[in-house]
Protein backbone atom coordinates (compact mmCIF):
# COMPACT_ATOMS: atom_id res chain seq x y z
CA UNK A 1 0.00 0.00 0.00
CA UNK A 2 2.98 2.34 0.30
CA UNK A 3 2.79 3.17 -3.42
CA UNK A 4 -0.93 3.92 -3.17
CA UNK A 5 -0.28 6.35 -0.31
CA UNK A 6 2.44 8.10 -2.30
CA UNK A 7 0.16 8.51 -5.33
CA UNK A 8 -2.64 9.97 -3.22
CA UNK A 9 -0.22 12.29 -1.42
CA UNK A 10 1.05 13.54 -4.78
CA UNK A 11 -2.50 14.15 -5.93
CA UNK A 12 -3.35 16.19 -2.84
CA UNK A 13 -0.23 18.30 -3.32
CA UNK A 14 -1.30 18.98 -6.91
CA UNK A 15 -4.80 20.05 -5.83
CA UNK A 16 -3.38 22.31 -3.12
CA UNK A 17 -1.04 23.77 -5.73
CA UNK A 18 -4.03 24.61 -7.94
CA UNK A 19 -5.66 26.36 -5.01
CA UNK A 20 -2.60 28.55 -4.46
CA UNK A 21 -2.04 29.12 -8.20
CA UNK A 22 -5.51 30.57 -8.72
CA UNK A 23 -5.81 32.34 -5.38
CA UNK A 24 -4.76 35.68 -6.86
CA UNK A 25 -7.49 35.50 -9.54
CA UNK A 26 -10.23 35.14 -6.92
CA UNK A 27 -9.23 37.87 -4.49
CA UNK A 28 -10.37 41.00 -6.33
CA UNK A 29 -14.15 40.78 -6.01
CA UNK A 30 -17.09 38.57 -5.06
CA UNK A 31 -17.82 38.14 -8.79
CA UNK A 32 -14.33 36.66 -9.24
CA UNK A 33 -14.85 34.44 -6.19
CA UNK A 34 -18.34 33.18 -7.14
CA UNK A 35 -17.98 32.71 -10.92
CA UNK A 36 -14.50 33.75 -11.97
CA UNK A 37 -15.83 37.11 -13.11
CA UNK A 38 -17.50 35.35 -16.06
CA UNK A 39 -14.14 35.02 -17.84
CA UNK A 40 -13.54 31.27 -18.12
CA UNK A 41 -12.83 29.36 -21.32
CA UNK A 42 -15.22 26.74 -22.64
CA UNK A 43 -13.03 23.72 -21.86
CA UNK A 44 -12.78 24.78 -18.21
CA UNK A 45 -16.52 25.42 -17.95
CA UNK A 46 -17.34 22.20 -19.80
CA UNK A 47 -15.14 20.24 -17.41
CA UNK A 48 -16.86 21.64 -14.35
CA UNK A 49 -20.29 21.04 -15.91
CA UNK A 50 -19.28 17.43 -16.55
CA UNK A 51 -17.74 16.91 -13.11
CA UNK A 52 -20.79 18.43 -11.41
CA UNK A 53 -22.74 15.34 -12.54
CA UNK A 54 -19.86 13.02 -11.71
CA UNK A 55 -19.02 12.05 -8.14
CA UNK A 56 -17.61 9.18 -6.12
CA UNK A 57 -21.13 7.76 -6.37
CA UNK A 58 -20.37 6.90 -10.02
CA UNK A 59 -17.49 4.63 -8.96
CA UNK A 60 -19.38 3.25 -5.93
CA UNK A 61 -23.20 3.15 -5.93
CA UNK A 62 -23.54 3.26 -9.73
CA UNK A 63 -20.73 0.71 -10.17
CA UNK A 64 -22.44 -1.61 -7.69
CA UNK A 65 -25.63 -1.31 -9.71
CA UNK A 66 -23.72 -2.10 -12.93
CA UNK A 67 -22.17 -5.17 -11.28
CA UNK A 68 -25.56 -6.67 -10.41
CA UNK A 69 -27.89 -5.32 -13.10
CA UNK A 70 -25.70 -4.90 -16.19
CA UNK A 71 -26.40 -2.27 -18.83
CA UNK A 72 -29.40 -0.61 -17.13
CA UNK A 73 -27.30 1.86 -15.09
CA UNK A 74 -25.95 3.45 -18.28
CA UNK A 75 -29.45 4.72 -19.01
CA UNK A 76 -29.16 7.19 -16.12
CA UNK A 77 -25.98 8.64 -17.63
CA UNK A 78 -27.39 8.68 -21.16
CA UNK A 79 -30.14 10.83 -19.68
CA UNK A 80 -27.42 13.21 -18.44
CA UNK A 81 -26.03 13.27 -21.98
CA UNK A 82 -29.47 14.21 -23.31
CA UNK A 83 -29.72 17.02 -20.74
CA UNK A 84 -26.41 18.51 -21.89
CA UNK A 85 -27.55 18.20 -25.50
CA UNK A 86 -30.56 20.34 -24.58
CA UNK A 87 -28.13 22.67 -22.83
CA UNK A 88 -26.11 23.07 -26.02
CA UNK A 89 -29.28 23.51 -28.05
CA UNK A 90 -31.06 26.03 -25.84
CA UNK A 91 -30.28 26.52 -22.14
CA UNK A 92 -26.53 27.11 -21.65
CA UNK A 93 -26.23 30.36 -23.62
CA UNK A 94 -29.39 31.75 -22.01
CA UNK A 95 -28.04 30.98 -18.54
CA UNK A 96 -24.91 32.99 -19.34
CA UNK A 97 -27.02 35.77 -20.78
CA UNK A 98 -28.87 36.27 -17.46
CA UNK A 99 -25.88 38.52 -16.56
CA UNK A 100 -25.78 37.56 -12.89
CA UNK A 101 -23.12 36.24 -10.49
CA UNK A 102 -25.20 33.66 -8.59
CA UNK A 103 -28.16 31.41 -9.49
CA UNK A 104 -30.50 33.06 -7.00
CA UNK A 105 -29.85 36.45 -8.57
CA UNK A 106 -31.25 34.89 -11.74
CA UNK A 107 -34.25 33.66 -9.74
CA UNK A 108 -34.74 37.19 -8.42
CA UNK A 109 -34.70 38.64 -11.93
CA UNK A 110 -37.23 36.07 -13.13
CA UNK A 111 -39.56 35.69 -10.14
CA UNK A 112 -38.89 38.60 -7.76
CA UNK A 113 -37.18 39.11 -4.37
CA UNK A 114 -39.69 37.06 -2.33
CA UNK A 115 -39.00 33.95 -4.39
CA UNK A 116 -35.29 34.73 -4.24
CA UNK A 117 -35.44 34.50 -0.44
CA UNK A 118 -37.48 31.29 -0.47
CA UNK A 119 -35.29 29.47 -2.96
CA UNK A 120 -32.07 30.73 -1.36
CA UNK A 121 -32.81 28.91 1.89
CA UNK A 122 -34.27 25.86 0.13
CA UNK A 123 -31.35 25.46 -2.29
CA UNK A 124 -28.71 25.91 0.41
CA UNK A 125 -30.28 23.14 2.50
CA UNK A 126 -30.70 20.82 -0.48
CA UNK A 127 -27.17 21.32 -1.81
CA UNK A 128 -25.82 20.39 1.63
CA UNK A 129 -27.88 17.20 1.58
CA UNK A 130 -26.68 16.36 -1.93
CA UNK A 131 -23.03 17.08 -1.12
CA UNK A 132 -23.42 14.92 2.00
CA UNK A 133 -24.52 12.00 -0.19
CA UNK A 134 -21.44 12.46 -2.42
CA UNK A 135 -19.07 12.73 0.52
CA UNK A 136 -20.61 9.65 2.13
CA UNK A 137 -20.04 7.70 -1.09
CA UNK A 138 -16.37 8.65 -1.05
CA UNK A 139 -16.09 7.67 2.63
CA UNK A 140 -17.49 4.20 1.88
CA UNK A 141 -14.97 3.54 -0.86
CA UNK A 142 -11.84 5.07 0.65
CA UNK A 143 -12.44 3.43 4.04
CA UNK A 144 -12.37 0.07 2.26
CA UNK A 145 -9.05 0.98 0.60
CA UNK A 146 -7.33 2.05 3.81
CA UNK A 147 -9.21 -0.24 6.19
CA UNK A 148 -10.03 2.98 8.02
CA UNK A 149 -13.10 4.17 9.87
CA UNK A 150 -15.66 5.65 7.44
CA UNK A 151 -16.40 8.57 9.77
CA UNK A 152 -12.71 9.53 10.00
CA UNK A 153 -12.38 9.28 6.21
CA UNK A 154 -15.39 11.54 5.68
CA UNK A 155 -14.00 14.18 8.05
CA UNK A 156 -10.48 14.24 6.55
CA UNK A 157 -11.75 14.33 2.97
CA UNK A 158 -14.33 17.00 3.73
CA UNK A 159 -11.73 19.26 5.34
CA UNK A 160 -9.44 18.95 2.30
CA UNK A 161 -12.22 19.96 -0.10
CA UNK A 162 -13.08 22.79 2.25
CA UNK A 163 -9.56 24.21 2.07
CA UNK A 164 -9.49 24.47 -1.75
CA UNK A 165 -12.98 25.97 -1.95
CA UNK A 166 -12.34 28.62 0.70
CA UNK A 167 -8.90 29.55 -0.64
CA UNK A 168 -9.51 30.17 -4.33
CA UNK A 169 -13.27 30.25 -4.91
CA UNK A 170 -14.68 29.52 -8.37
CA UNK A 171 -11.27 29.80 -10.09
CA UNK A 172 -9.83 27.03 -7.91
CA UNK A 173 -13.00 24.96 -8.18
CA UNK A 174 -13.17 25.06 -11.98
CA UNK A 175 -9.41 24.71 -12.51
CA UNK A 176 -9.29 21.65 -10.25
CA UNK A 177 -12.31 20.26 -12.12
CA UNK A 178 -10.36 20.40 -15.39
CA UNK A 179 -7.40 18.55 -13.90
CA UNK A 180 -9.75 16.10 -12.21
CA UNK A 181 -11.51 15.45 -15.51
CA UNK A 182 -8.16 14.36 -16.97
CA UNK A 183 -7.52 12.09 -13.99
CA UNK A 184 -10.97 10.49 -14.26
CA UNK A 185 -10.57 10.05 -18.03
CA UNK A 186 -7.14 8.41 -17.70
CA UNK A 187 -8.25 6.03 -14.97
CA UNK A 188 -11.52 5.10 -16.67
CA UNK A 189 -10.01 4.44 -20.10
CA UNK A 190 -7.04 2.47 -18.70
CA UNK A 191 -9.30 0.30 -16.52
CA UNK A 192 -11.77 -0.23 -19.37
CA UNK A 193 -9.06 -1.38 -21.80
CA UNK A 194 -7.55 -3.80 -19.28
CA UNK A 195 -11.01 -5.12 -18.37
CA UNK A 196 -11.89 -5.84 -22.00
CA UNK A 197 -8.55 -7.59 -22.58
CA UNK A 198 -8.92 -9.76 -19.48
CA UNK A 199 -12.53 -10.70 -20.18
CA UNK A 200 -11.91 -11.46 -23.86
CA UNK A 201 -13.52 -8.50 -25.63
CA UNK A 202 -16.89 -6.76 -25.72
CA UNK A 203 -18.76 -9.70 -27.26
CA UNK A 204 -17.61 -12.04 -24.50
CA UNK A 205 -18.44 -9.38 -21.92
CA UNK A 206 -22.07 -9.28 -23.06
CA UNK A 207 -22.48 -13.02 -23.69
CA UNK A 208 -20.84 -14.23 -20.46
CA UNK A 209 -22.46 -11.71 -18.12
CA UNK A 210 -24.02 -13.77 -15.29
CA UNK A 211 -27.54 -12.49 -16.04
CA UNK A 212 -29.21 -10.95 -19.06
CA UNK A 213 -26.85 -8.06 -19.84
CA UNK A 214 -29.55 -5.67 -21.01
CA UNK A 215 -32.46 -6.58 -18.76
CA UNK A 216 -30.56 -7.65 -15.66
CA UNK A 217 -31.91 -9.92 -12.90
CA UNK A 218 -35.30 -9.91 -11.14
CA UNK A 219 -37.12 -8.37 -14.07
CA UNK A 220 -40.55 -9.87 -14.80
CA UNK A 221 -41.76 -6.89 -16.80
CA UNK A 222 -39.19 -5.79 -19.36
CA UNK A 223 -41.22 -2.74 -20.41
CA UNK A 224 -40.19 -1.16 -17.09
CA UNK A 225 -36.63 -0.74 -18.35
CA UNK A 226 -37.81 1.28 -21.34
CA UNK A 227 -40.19 3.30 -19.16
CA UNK A 228 -37.45 4.05 -16.64
CA UNK A 229 -35.20 5.40 -19.39
CA UNK A 230 -37.90 7.65 -20.86
CA UNK A 231 -38.74 9.19 -17.51
CA UNK A 232 -35.10 9.55 -16.56
CA UNK A 233 -34.62 11.71 -19.68
CA UNK A 234 -37.17 14.13 -18.28
CA UNK A 235 -35.91 13.94 -14.71
CA UNK A 236 -32.28 14.62 -15.60
CA UNK A 237 -33.25 17.50 -17.87
CA UNK A 238 -35.13 19.08 -14.96
CA UNK A 239 -32.30 18.50 -12.48
CA UNK A 240 -29.47 19.75 -14.73
CA UNK A 241 -30.92 22.54 -16.89
CA UNK A 242 -32.59 24.84 -14.38
CA UNK A 243 -31.95 28.25 -12.83
CA UNK A 244 -30.21 26.77 -9.79
CA UNK A 245 -27.77 24.69 -11.83
CA UNK A 246 -27.15 27.59 -14.19
CA UNK A 247 -24.03 28.27 -12.07
CA UNK A 248 -22.19 25.83 -14.33
CA UNK A 249 -22.43 28.26 -17.22
CA UNK A 250 -22.30 31.63 -15.44
CA UNK A 251 -18.49 31.24 -15.46
CA UNK A 252 -18.19 31.23 -19.26
CA UNK A 253 -16.57 34.25 -20.89
CA UNK A 254 -19.39 34.64 -23.44
CA UNK A 255 -22.44 32.97 -24.94
CA UNK A 256 -20.46 30.98 -27.51
CA UNK A 257 -18.18 29.50 -24.85
CA UNK A 258 -21.22 28.57 -22.74
CA UNK A 259 -22.65 26.54 -25.64
CA UNK A 260 -19.29 24.91 -26.36
CA UNK A 261 -19.05 23.98 -22.67
CA UNK A 262 -22.41 22.19 -22.80
CA UNK A 263 -21.29 20.36 -25.96
CA UNK A 264 -18.06 19.22 -24.28
CA UNK A 265 -19.99 17.99 -21.23
CA UNK A 266 -22.38 16.12 -23.54
CA UNK A 267 -19.55 14.34 -25.36
CA UNK A 268 -17.70 13.42 -22.16
CA UNK A 269 -20.87 12.14 -20.53
CA UNK A 270 -21.91 10.15 -23.60
CA UNK A 271 -18.55 8.37 -23.87
CA UNK A 272 -18.27 7.91 -20.12
CA UNK A 273 -21.71 6.30 -19.90
CA UNK A 274 -20.13 3.16 -21.35
CA UNK A 275 -16.44 3.48 -20.41
CA UNK A 276 -17.03 3.87 -16.65
CA UNK A 277 -18.97 0.63 -16.29
CA UNK A 278 -16.87 -1.79 -18.32
CA UNK A 279 -14.75 -2.75 -15.24
CA UNK A 280 -17.81 -3.56 -13.02
CA UNK A 281 -19.39 -5.50 -15.88
CA UNK A 282 -16.16 -7.44 -16.38
CA UNK A 283 -15.89 -8.00 -12.61
CA UNK A 284 -19.24 -9.81 -12.64
CA UNK A 285 -17.54 -12.41 -14.86
CA UNK A 286 -13.98 -12.36 -13.52
CA UNK A 287 -14.73 -11.85 -9.81
CA UNK A 288 -18.31 -13.00 -9.17
CA UNK A 289 -17.80 -12.76 -5.39
CA UNK A 290 -16.58 -9.16 -5.57
CA UNK A 291 -19.70 -7.84 -3.82
CA UNK A 292 -18.79 -9.88 -0.74
CA UNK A 293 -15.14 -8.80 -0.58
CA UNK A 294 -15.78 -6.11 2.06
CA UNK A 295 -18.45 -7.44 4.46
CA UNK A 296 -17.66 -4.65 6.94
CA UNK A 297 -19.53 -2.26 4.62
CA UNK A 298 -22.81 -4.07 5.25
CA UNK A 299 -25.43 -3.54 2.54
CA UNK A 300 -23.02 -1.17 0.82
CA UNK A 301 -20.42 -3.95 0.24
CA UNK A 302 -21.41 -4.19 -3.43
CA UNK A 303 -20.43 -0.55 -3.89
CA UNK A 304 -16.72 -1.45 -3.63
CA UNK A 305 -16.56 -3.65 -6.77
CA UNK A 306 -14.43 -1.07 -8.62
CA UNK A 307 -11.83 -1.42 -5.89
CA UNK A 308 -11.91 -5.22 -6.19
CA UNK A 309 -11.28 -4.98 -9.93
CA UNK A 310 -8.47 -2.45 -9.56
CA UNK A 311 -6.68 -4.46 -6.89
CA UNK A 312 -6.91 -7.69 -8.82
CA UNK A 313 -6.51 -6.65 -12.45
CA UNK A 314 -4.57 -3.38 -12.59
CA UNK A 315 -0.87 -2.56 -11.97
CA UNK A 316 0.30 -1.66 -8.47
CA UNK A 317 -0.32 2.04 -7.92
CA UNK A 318 -3.59 2.14 -9.83
CA UNK A 319 -5.63 1.91 -6.63
CA UNK A 320 -3.99 5.17 -5.58
CA UNK A 321 -4.92 6.73 -8.93
CA UNK A 322 -8.46 5.40 -8.63
CA UNK A 323 -8.84 6.85 -5.18
CA UNK A 324 -7.38 10.11 -6.49
CA UNK A 325 -10.10 10.03 -9.14
CA UNK A 326 -12.72 9.45 -6.47
CA UNK A 327 -11.39 12.34 -4.44
CA UNK A 328 -11.42 14.36 -7.66
CA UNK A 329 -15.04 13.52 -8.39
CA UNK A 330 -16.28 14.21 -4.87
CA UNK A 331 -14.18 17.34 -4.49
CA UNK A 332 -15.69 18.67 -7.70
CA UNK A 333 -19.24 18.08 -6.52
CA UNK A 334 -18.65 19.31 -2.99
CA UNK A 335 -16.52 22.38 -3.70
CA UNK A 336 -19.03 23.52 -6.33
CA UNK A 337 -21.77 23.21 -3.72
CA UNK A 338 -19.76 25.18 -1.15
CA UNK A 339 -18.87 27.94 -3.61
CA UNK A 340 -22.46 28.19 -4.84
CA UNK A 341 -23.83 28.24 -1.28
CA UNK A 342 -21.49 31.08 -0.36
CA UNK A 343 -22.67 33.08 -3.36
CA UNK A 344 -26.33 32.45 -2.63
CA UNK A 345 -26.03 33.37 1.05
CA UNK A 346 -23.95 36.50 0.58
CA UNK A 347 -25.73 37.97 -2.46
CA UNK A 348 -29.32 36.89 -1.76
CA UNK A 349 -29.55 36.79 2.05
CA UNK A 350 -26.73 38.67 3.78
CA UNK A 351 -26.39 41.66 1.45
CA UNK A 352 -30.17 42.35 1.25
CA UNK A 353 -30.31 42.14 5.07
CA UNK A 354 -27.62 44.81 5.37
CA UNK A 355 -29.32 47.00 2.78
CA UNK A 356 -32.60 46.86 4.69
CA UNK A 357 -30.76 48.08 7.77
CA UNK A 358 -29.09 50.76 5.63
CA UNK A 359 -25.67 49.42 6.61
CA UNK A 360 -22.78 50.41 4.38
CA UNK A 361 -20.98 47.39 2.95
CA UNK A 362 -17.99 46.98 0.64
CA UNK A 363 -17.30 44.19 -1.83
CA UNK A 364 -14.13 43.31 0.13
CA UNK A 365 -16.25 42.76 3.24
CA UNK A 366 -18.61 40.50 1.28
CA UNK A 367 -15.60 38.56 -0.04
CA UNK A 368 -14.41 37.88 3.53
CA UNK A 369 -17.91 36.79 4.54
CA UNK A 370 -18.02 34.47 1.50
CA UNK A 371 -14.98 32.59 2.74
CA UNK A 372 -16.49 32.25 6.22
CA UNK A 373 -19.75 30.95 4.74
CA UNK A 374 -17.85 28.42 2.60
CA UNK A 375 -16.10 27.15 5.71
CA UNK A 376 -19.33 26.80 7.70
CA UNK A 377 -21.07 25.10 4.76
CA UNK A 378 -18.23 22.57 4.54
CA UNK A 379 -18.57 21.67 8.21
CA UNK A 380 -22.33 21.18 7.82
CA UNK A 381 -21.82 18.96 4.74
CA UNK A 382 -19.46 16.75 6.76
CA UNK A 383 -22.14 16.41 9.45
CA UNK A 384 -24.76 15.45 6.83
CA UNK A 385 -22.41 12.82 5.34
CA UNK A 386 -21.88 11.32 8.78
CA UNK A 387 -25.65 11.06 9.19
CA UNK A 388 -26.06 9.27 5.85
CA UNK A 389 -23.29 6.90 6.89
CA UNK A 390 -25.65 5.63 9.61
CA UNK A 391 -28.32 4.64 7.05
CA UNK A 392 -26.92 1.17 6.43
CA UNK A 393 -30.18 -0.25 5.09
CA UNK A 394 -29.97 1.85 1.90
CA UNK A 395 -27.53 1.22 -0.92
CA UNK A 396 -25.79 4.30 -2.28
CA UNK A 397 -27.74 4.00 -5.53
CA UNK A 398 -31.09 4.04 -3.74
CA UNK A 399 -29.98 6.85 -1.41
CA UNK A 400 -28.95 9.03 -4.35
CA UNK A 401 -32.10 8.34 -6.35
CA UNK A 402 -34.42 8.90 -3.37
CA UNK A 403 -32.85 12.23 -2.42
CA UNK A 404 -32.83 13.38 -6.04
CA UNK A 405 -36.40 12.40 -6.91
CA UNK A 406 -38.22 13.20 -3.66
CA UNK A 407 -36.65 16.59 -2.93
CA UNK A 408 -34.74 17.86 -5.94
CA UNK A 409 -37.37 17.45 -8.66
CA UNK A 410 -40.20 19.40 -6.95
CA UNK A 411 -37.75 22.11 -5.95
CA UNK A 412 -36.44 22.59 -9.47
CA UNK A 413 -39.59 22.26 -11.58
CA UNK A 414 -40.44 26.00 -11.31
CA UNK A 415 -36.80 26.84 -12.06
CA UNK A 416 -36.88 25.21 -15.48
CA UNK A 417 -40.49 25.80 -16.51
CA UNK A 418 -40.10 29.44 -15.49
CA UNK A 419 -37.63 29.83 -18.37
CA UNK A 420 -40.23 28.56 -20.82
CA UNK A 421 -43.41 30.12 -19.42
CA UNK A 422 -43.41 33.87 -18.85
CA UNK A 423 -46.81 34.86 -17.48
CA UNK A 424 -47.03 33.34 -14.00
CA UNK A 425 -48.15 35.02 -10.75
CA UNK A 426 -45.61 35.81 -8.02
CA UNK A 427 -46.84 33.03 -5.75
CA UNK A 428 -46.58 30.31 -8.41
CA UNK A 429 -42.98 29.10 -7.73
CA UNK A 430 -43.11 28.57 -3.96
CA UNK A 431 -46.63 27.15 -4.01
CA UNK A 432 -45.53 24.72 -6.74
CA UNK A 433 -42.67 23.53 -4.54
CA UNK A 434 -45.03 23.03 -1.57
CA UNK A 435 -47.38 20.98 -3.75
CA UNK A 436 -44.44 19.03 -5.16
CA UNK A 437 -43.15 18.04 -1.72
CA UNK A 438 -46.67 16.90 -0.81
CA UNK A 439 -46.74 14.82 -3.99
CA UNK A 440 -43.39 13.25 -3.01
CA UNK A 441 -44.81 12.28 0.41
CA UNK A 442 -47.95 10.77 -1.11
CA UNK A 443 -46.00 8.80 -3.71
CA UNK A 444 -43.63 7.50 -1.04
CA UNK A 445 -46.06 6.46 1.67
CA UNK A 446 -49.52 6.19 0.08
CA UNK A 447 -49.30 5.25 -3.61
CA UNK A 448 -46.54 2.65 -3.37
CA UNK A 449 -45.46 0.26 -6.15
CA UNK A 450 -47.43 -2.54 -4.42
CA UNK A 451 -50.54 -0.36 -4.34
CA UNK A 452 -50.08 0.45 -8.02
CA UNK A 453 -49.68 -3.27 -8.84
CA UNK A 454 -53.00 -3.99 -7.11
CA UNK A 455 -54.76 -1.19 -8.99
CA UNK A 456 -53.77 -2.53 -12.40
CA UNK A 457 -54.33 -6.14 -11.35
CA UNK A 458 -50.88 -7.61 -11.98
CA UNK A 459 -50.83 -11.38 -11.77
CA UNK A 460 -47.21 -11.41 -10.58
CA UNK A 461 -45.96 -9.00 -7.89
CA UNK A 462 -43.02 -6.71 -8.53
CA UNK A 463 -39.57 -7.93 -7.54
CA UNK A 464 -37.53 -5.69 -5.23
CA UNK A 465 -35.61 -4.23 -8.17
CA UNK A 466 -38.83 -3.59 -10.07
CA UNK A 467 -40.36 -1.95 -6.99
CA UNK A 468 -37.47 0.51 -6.81
CA UNK A 469 -37.77 1.32 -10.54
CA UNK A 470 -41.56 1.59 -10.46
CA UNK A 471 -41.39 3.81 -7.38
CA UNK A 472 -39.05 6.21 -9.20
CA UNK A 473 -41.21 6.16 -12.34
CA UNK A 474 -44.41 6.84 -10.41
CA UNK A 475 -42.73 9.70 -8.56
CA UNK A 476 -41.52 11.32 -11.80
CA UNK A 477 -44.90 10.87 -13.52
CA UNK A 478 -46.69 12.42 -10.54
CA UNK A 479 -44.39 15.43 -10.57
CA UNK A 480 -44.74 15.92 -14.32
CA UNK A 481 -48.53 15.68 -14.22
CA UNK A 482 -49.37 17.32 -10.89
CA UNK A 483 -46.40 19.52 -9.89
CA UNK A 484 -45.39 20.76 -13.35
CA UNK A 485 -49.03 20.77 -14.43
CA UNK A 486 -49.93 23.06 -11.54
CA UNK A 487 -47.14 25.51 -12.37
CA UNK A 488 -48.28 25.69 -15.99
CA UNK A 489 -51.90 26.13 -14.88
CA UNK A 490 -51.03 29.19 -12.79
CA UNK A 491 -50.88 31.17 -16.03
CA UNK A 492 -54.70 31.15 -15.83
CA UNK A 493 -54.45 33.28 -12.68
CA UNK A 494 -51.92 35.75 -14.05
CA UNK A 495 -53.10 39.36 -14.17
CA UNK A 496 -50.61 41.85 -15.67
CA UNK A 497 -52.03 44.77 -13.73
CA UNK A 498 -51.28 43.02 -10.44
CA UNK A 499 -47.71 42.05 -11.36
CA UNK A 500 -45.34 44.52 -9.69
CA UNK A 501 -42.36 42.60 -11.07
CA UNK A 502 -43.53 42.73 -14.68
CA UNK A 503 -40.96 45.25 -15.94
CA UNK A 504 -38.00 43.31 -14.53
CA UNK A 505 -39.41 40.05 -15.92
CA UNK A 506 -39.59 41.63 -19.38
CA UNK A 507 -35.96 42.82 -19.05
CA UNK A 508 -34.93 39.32 -17.93
CA UNK A 509 -36.43 37.67 -21.01
CA UNK A 510 -34.88 40.32 -23.29
CA UNK A 511 -31.47 39.74 -21.72
CA UNK A 512 -31.52 35.96 -22.05
CA UNK A 513 -32.06 36.38 -25.78
CA UNK A 514 -29.19 38.89 -26.09
CA UNK A 515 -25.70 37.34 -26.59
CA UNK A 516 -22.85 38.16 -24.23
CA UNK A 517 -19.61 39.11 -25.99
CA UNK A 518 -16.21 39.05 -24.24
CA UNK A 519 -14.47 42.42 -23.79
CA UNK A 520 -10.97 43.50 -24.83
CA UNK A 521 -9.43 42.49 -21.48
CA UNK A 522 -10.33 38.82 -21.97
CA UNK A 523 -7.13 37.84 -23.81
CA UNK A 524 -5.03 38.26 -20.67
CA UNK A 525 -7.40 36.03 -18.68
CA UNK A 526 -7.30 33.43 -21.46
CA UNK A 527 -3.51 33.29 -21.36
CA UNK A 528 -3.44 33.00 -17.57
CA UNK A 529 -5.85 30.06 -17.64
CA UNK A 530 -3.92 28.21 -20.33
CA UNK A 531 -0.54 28.93 -18.78
CA UNK A 532 -1.41 27.96 -15.19
CA UNK A 533 -3.32 24.81 -16.12
CA UNK A 534 -0.75 23.81 -18.74
CA UNK A 535 1.93 23.85 -16.05
CA UNK A 536 -0.26 21.84 -13.64
CA UNK A 537 -1.01 19.21 -16.28
CA UNK A 538 2.70 18.88 -17.19
CA UNK A 539 3.55 18.36 -13.50
CA UNK A 540 0.80 15.74 -13.28
CA UNK A 541 2.13 13.97 -16.38
CA UNK A 542 5.62 13.88 -14.86
CA UNK A 543 4.19 12.21 -11.77
CA UNK A 544 2.47 9.64 -13.99
CA UNK A 545 5.73 8.82 -15.78
CA UNK A 546 7.52 8.48 -12.42
CA UNK A 547 4.99 5.75 -11.55
CA UNK A 548 6.80 3.55 -14.08
CA UNK A 549 9.35 2.97 -11.31
CA UNK A 550 6.77 1.03 -9.28
CA UNK A 551 7.52 -2.73 -9.50
CA UNK A 552 5.05 -3.95 -12.12
CA UNK A 553 5.01 -6.16 -15.21
CA UNK A 554 6.13 -4.42 -18.41
CA UNK A 555 2.55 -3.91 -19.58
CA UNK A 556 1.74 -2.18 -16.28
CA UNK A 557 4.65 0.23 -16.65
CA UNK A 558 3.60 0.95 -20.24
CA UNK A 559 0.09 1.84 -19.01
CA UNK A 560 1.57 4.58 -16.81
CA UNK A 561 3.88 5.74 -19.61
CA UNK A 562 1.04 6.08 -22.12
CA UNK A 563 -1.13 7.96 -19.62
CA UNK A 564 1.76 10.28 -18.80
CA UNK A 565 2.52 11.00 -22.45
CA UNK A 566 -1.12 11.86 -23.20
CA UNK A 567 -1.23 14.29 -20.29
CA UNK A 568 2.13 15.79 -21.25
CA UNK A 569 0.86 16.46 -24.78
CA UNK A 570 -2.25 18.21 -23.40
CA UNK A 571 -0.12 20.30 -21.02
CA UNK A 572 2.23 21.36 -23.81
CA UNK A 573 -0.68 22.34 -26.05
CA UNK A 574 -2.10 24.52 -23.28
CA UNK A 575 1.27 26.18 -22.66
CA UNK A 576 1.78 26.73 -26.39
CA UNK A 577 -1.66 28.31 -26.76
CA UNK A 578 -0.84 30.72 -23.90
CA UNK A 579 1.80 32.53 -25.95
CA UNK A 580 1.06 36.21 -26.60
CA UNK A 581 -0.31 36.80 -30.08
CA UNK A 582 -0.21 40.16 -31.80
CA UNK A 583 -3.80 40.92 -32.70
CA UNK A 584 -5.61 44.16 -33.44
CA UNK A 585 -7.30 45.62 -30.34
CA UNK A 586 -10.91 44.52 -29.95
CA UNK A 587 -13.75 46.87 -29.28
CA UNK A 588 -15.35 46.63 -25.90
CA UNK A 589 -18.07 43.98 -25.81
CA UNK A 590 -20.99 43.21 -23.52
CA UNK A 591 -19.31 41.09 -20.88
CA UNK A 592 -21.32 40.99 -17.69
Amino acid sequence: MVYEYLVIAGYFLLILGIGFAFKSMAKNSTSDYFRGGGRMLWWMVGSTAFMAQFSAWTFTGAAGKAFTDGFAISLVFFANTFAYFCGWLYFSARFRQMRVDTPTEGIKRRFGPENEQFFSWALIVFSMINAGVWLNALGVFSSAVFNADISLTIVITGLTVLFVSVLSGAWGVVASDFVQTLIVAVISIACAIVALVKVGGPVTLVNDFPVDFVMGPDMNYGILLFGTFIFFLTKQLITIMNLNDSFRFLNAKDSVNARKAALLAMVLMGIGSIIWFIPPWASAILYPDAAAAYPELGNKAGDAVYLVFTRNAMPVGTVGLLLAGLFAASMSSMDSALNKNAGIFVRSLYQPFLLKRETAVTDKHLLRVSRVVSFISGILVIIVALFFKSLKELSLFELMMNVSTMIQVPLLIPLIFGLLIKKTPQWAPWVTVAIGLSVSWIMTYVITPDTFAQWIGLAQPFTRRESVDVGLMLMIVAHLVITAGFFCATTLFYKPQNDGHRAETDRFFRDIETPVIADFEQDDYDRQQRNKLGLMVIIMSAGMVVMMAIPNPLWGRLVFLCCGLVMFAIGCLLKYSARPVNTPPQSKGELS
